[in-house]
């Protein structure tokens, strides 16, 4: 077993609508080491999305303690975790949420002038385009490359702070089957090269088994999932 890099403790989350109070998540209780790849399958609708904008600090929960690198972030005031999100986490959507005005080479470097310390990672920047094959279309924008190429640099934009944990959305959810396999490769890689540890929603059973664990959210809580 690795260092525990995240812990819920009975997490909970709601919403209202009108009169009616709808139970998202619930008391939710969960712990992932160093090095893990978590899978999470689930009905839509039941809260995969929620959870992992919880994780992420991109939304706050009704109750519970959300603990990343030994720190509940839920006590952070917003500067403190903007910045904690930015350095140790980073973040894949389904939709790639490339800049089109951008390169693909600045859209990865983007995170890093928050830091100001672009300079620093340029040469890590270059290292991660040759790394995914992409360095002769760093210069290109996202308009000029193909769906799975812009999914790729969304990687290495996630990647660039070297975070400790990458949380994915439906990471191949607008990718064919052919693509899909392809970023399931890489993510399987640079989970072995650089011990990343990744959180995955997918509706994919394909994507769902590369996990070390596939958990499976019933009615707001975690089960392990037999695949």
């Amino acid at each position: 077993m690795g260092k525990i890099i995240l812990e819920t403790k009975k997490l909970t989350k709601s919403y209202s609508n009108g009169k009616k109070k709808l139970d998202v998540i619930k008391n939710l209780n969960l712990k992932i080491d160093t090095a893990e790849i978590i899978t999470i399958v689930g009905e839509s609708g039941s809260g995969k999305t929620t959870l992992l904008n919880l994780l992420g600090g991109l939304d706050h929960p009704d109750s519970g303690e959300l603990i990343i690198l030994g720190k509940n972030i839920l006590e952070l005031n917003n500067n403190d975790i903007s910045e904690f999100r930015n350095k140790d986490l980073g973040f894949i959507f389904q939709f790639h949420h490339l800049l089109p005005e951008f390169t693909a080479y600045e859209n990865v470097l983007m995170p890093t002038l928050i830091n100001d310390d672009v300079h620093d990672k340029e040469i890590m920047a270059d290292e991660l385009f040759e790394y995914v094959n992409l360095y002769d279309r760093k210069g290109h924008y996202p308009s000029e490359l193909s769906g799975g190429e812009r999914l790729r640099v969304a990687v290495l934009r996630a990647l660039i702070n070297r975070p400790a944990l990458i949380l994915a959305d439906e990471p191949t959810g607008n990718l064919d089957a052919d693509n899909s396999k392809k970023l399931m490769k890489l993510f399987k890689k640079i989970n072995s090269d650089f011990n990343q540890t990744f959180i995955i929603t997918t509706h994919n059973p394909v994507v769902a088994k590369i996990g070390t664990r596939c958990l499976k959210m019933i009615n707001g809580r975690l089960r392990k999932n037999n695949l």
